[in-house]
């Protein structure tokens, strides 16, 4: 204990760069709780806890435990009480109309969409209307919606949309979708936390109505969308095809336009962060803007000799990131990233170190306070695990490379370091991020070093200052030039990730990793990278085992969709699935990604597996499936035309450990465990795990539990209720 005491009392300098992981902790403790905690354990636990801690410090503030234990005990209290309070400010999640409806509103935004295919040569839009309302008796009068609605418009609508414009449409809605099987993404909590009410798609053309004339305030972030879409637009005018996308993805936010090719083959390559604008983009654009600044004040003698011109040439450029980042859509990577820029622009004014441990915790507490929900995001997770490798790795690296530089000078030389720096970074950051990739799109680019080499200087150097030449000069109409000098650095790109997409073994799939394998992962980097002494070398432990967790625990042998109708059976090397779903596509793509298995149908009738696991139209019974496997026996009913009025036969039953239905089961097979459709609907998706002594079910219910945004069964939220009539 004497020897831990002092090797802490040596580090108690990094010691509070454990505060935003104790926030993290709590903000984590929070979300796995399985009951939605009232106000007396949401805040007066919390409160206690806090008061707690602050008495502990308080008390034994000369007691290096006493403050370990205290400060603990304040970060985790601050975290769960953030985080239990932005959920309930939340506006309850409204019940949409079942049936089709004319849905008015406030046009938000719009974004063209990819085209999906061959029929599809321009691509749809989707637009987000707020405050909709619905044109039906029972929801006459009734307030406009305070969550968020999002419509993909037809193909052929030639409605010209601008935000702030009144609209009517008829849609068919529906809610924030379940999670495609239980520990899957969560859409109805993003949905929560994101003021999303849900999504459709129109049935009509849009009627524009009226312009919106309610206040506006001097600035607002819809303020900033015509103008978006008016530089996008020039963008595409100039560059058409896939590097004007790219680049208005880069310069203005718009993402969603980037084609569906384009984006896999820049997930296989590693690229896939290219086009998201965080912390790359920004980076390079405060480059460039304090470079540029700074050469001018340097040409003005007067201003040069008088004026901190280093400090200026900070702040100005701080300012034009964070124009960037509000022209980019304020996205929550580059908000993120800005204000990490903040805490190294107030440290080069004040004179100190522009990154460091502390700034990044700095920013990280502070978002933690405001929106503590990012934790579970990939995009926060990615972010600062990778700042946090490269300022960690950095200190390590600092006195070579500085000796390095130090021992000649030369072209070679300078190449050299440039080279070495590069390659750090890029191992670093990918390093860093790749188990966070592998939990959330379960898959490996191996060769993710070797593109951002290339792709990361390339962007940096050419794609990004002449993208911010050509917005300077886009109001004098003199921005072709520089577009076009761009399009030729995003076709390299393109080039480049098309080239490695297609190597052998650029995307290899991993199985789902689960949350524990996840958070070991991530506190393994943390005692990495917040520790200088050699004993940081413990956390590669913890960081392999998350690594390898995926391979460590059971993978379920069946799954059934949240509406029950899809099914699928672990079968070797290949997922076998069979039945029919309206969000099929989505719910194989999701089974594939988290069991890591090319999805394959069902035996036709009267086939099997080649290992006669699974057998289908075996007994006359047609669209009946038997699987035996591990010693149990499961019936599979995948299709029912008669939704459960033909009763399935009893010598069909006998023996079943378990018996799985689309439709509802009703009379059939009594006595024997049955899961169908009313089960999925109550329970929502689930896992099936076959075992010679028992059969495990864990559904979704089980493991989200009873929370705010869990929806009740069948996606219902809270009803529209009109207001009440005028005395």
């Amino acid at each position: 204990m004497p020897l831990l005491t002092a090797a802490l009392l040596a580090e108690q300098r990094r010691l509070v760069l454990w505060v935003p992981v104790g926030m993290a902790l709590g903000v984590l403790v929070y979300f796995l709780l399985l009951q939605e905690p009232g106000a007396l354990w949401g805040v007066g636990l919390p409160a206690a806890g806090l008061a707690l801690g602050l008495g502990v410090l308080v008390a034994g503030w000369l007691s290096l435990w006493a403050r370990l234990a205290g400060g603990a005990c304040v970060a985790m209290a601050l975290g769960f009480v953030s985080a239990w309070s932005v959920a309930h400010r939340q506006t309850p999640m409204p019940e949409l109309p079942r049936r089709a409806v004319v849905v008015s509103g406030t046009v938000q935004s719009v974004m063209v969409l990819p085209p999906r295919g061959a029929d599809d040569a321009t691509g749809t839009r989707r637009v987000v209307l707020a405050g909709a309302r619905f044109a039906t008796p029972l929801d006459h009068d009734m307030l406009p919606l305070r969550r968020t609605l999002s419509l993909t418009l037809r193909a052929d609508d030639p409605a010209i949309l601008v935000p702030g414009t009144v609209v009517q449409v008829r849609a068919l809605l529906r809610p924030p979708p379940f999670p495609a099987f239980p520990g899957g993404r969560d859409f109805q909590r993003e949905a929560w936390f994101a003021g999303s009410a849900g999504s459709g798609r129109a049935l009509g053309m849009v009627q524009p109505v009226a312009h919106s004339d309610g206040p506006r305030s001097w600035f607002s972030f819809a303020a900033l969308e015509p103008l978006r879409e008016r530089i996008d637009a020039r963008i595409r005018q100039i560059l058409p095809g896939a590097a004007g996308t790219v680049a208005s993805t880069v310069l203005t936010g718009e993402g969603a336009s980037v084609p569906r090719d384009v984006r896999e083959e820049f997930a296989a390559s590693g690229l896939a962060h290219l086009l998201a604008v965080a912390g790359l983009h920004l980076g390079i654009v405060l480059g460039v803007l304090m470079a540029t600044f700074r050469i001018g004040f340097s040409a003005w003698m007067w201003a040069a000799l008088r004026w901190p011109c280093k400090e200026l040439s900070a702040l100005l450029a701080l300012l034009g990131g964070a124009a960037y980042v509000a022209l980019t859509g304020l996205h929550l990577p580059a908000t993120r990233s800005l204000m990490m820029a903040a805490v190294v622009v107030l440290g080069l004014v004040a004179g100190r170190r522009a990154v460091s441990m502390r700034g990044l915790a700095l920013a990280a507490t502070v978002l933690l306070l405001v929106m503590p929900q990012e934790v579970l995001g990939v995009a926060f997770q990615m972010s600062f695990a990778a700042v946090m490798a490269l300022i960690a790795g950095y200190e390590v690296a600092r006195p070579h490379l500085t000796r390095f530089r130090e021992k000649g000078r030369g072209v070679r030389r300078w190449l050299t370091l440039h080279l070495v720096t590069l390659t750090l970074t890029s191992l670093l950051a990918g390093l860093a991020t790749l188990p966070v990739v592998m939990a959330h799109f379960g898959e490996i680019q191996p060769f993710f070093i070797l593109a951002n080499l290339i792709a990361v200087p390339l962007m940096a150097v050419w794609i990004m200052p002449l993208g911010l030449l050509a917005l300077g000069l886009m109001p004098l109409h003199l921005d072709a030039v520089p577009l076009h000098l761009m399009g030729w650095g995003i076709q390299g790109v393109l080039h480049l990730a098309h080239s490695i997409a297609h190597w052998p073994a650029a995307r290899m799939m991993v199985p789902h990793m689960p949350c524990w394998g996840l958070a070991t992962v991530l506190l393994g980097l943390c005692w990495l990278c917040l520790w200088r002494p050699v004993w940081r070398l413990a956390g590669v432990v913890p960081i392999l085992v998350g690594v390898l967790s995926p391979f460590l625990v059971t993978q379920p042998d069946l799954l059934i969709s949240p509406d029950g109708g899809l099914m699928a059976v672990r079968d070797g090397r290949a997922l076998l699935v069979g039945g029919q779903s309206r969000d099929a596509f989505l719910v194989r793509a999701a089974w594939q990604q988290a069991l890591a298995l090319p999805p394959q149908p069902f035996p036709a009738e009267g086939g099997e597996t080649p290992d006669g696991a699974l057998a289908c139209g075996q007994d006359g019974v047609p669209d009946v499936c038997l699987l035996s496997l591990k010693g149990r026996s499961v019936l599979l009913r995948v299709r029912d035309r008669s939704d459960g009025e033909a009763l399935l036969p009893d010598s069909l039953c006998a023996g079943m450990d378990l018996v799985i239905s689309a439709a509802p089961l009703r009379q059939s097979c009594p006595g024997v465990r049955k899961l169908d459709r009313f089960t999925a609907w109550r329970e929502g998706a689930q896992a099936i795990y076959l075992r010679p002594d028992a059969v495990r079910v864990v559904s979704d219910r089980d493991v989200r539990g009873a929370r705010l945004w869990v929806m009740k069964p069948g996606g219902h939220g809270m009803p529209t209720l009109p207001l009440a009539p005028e005395e």
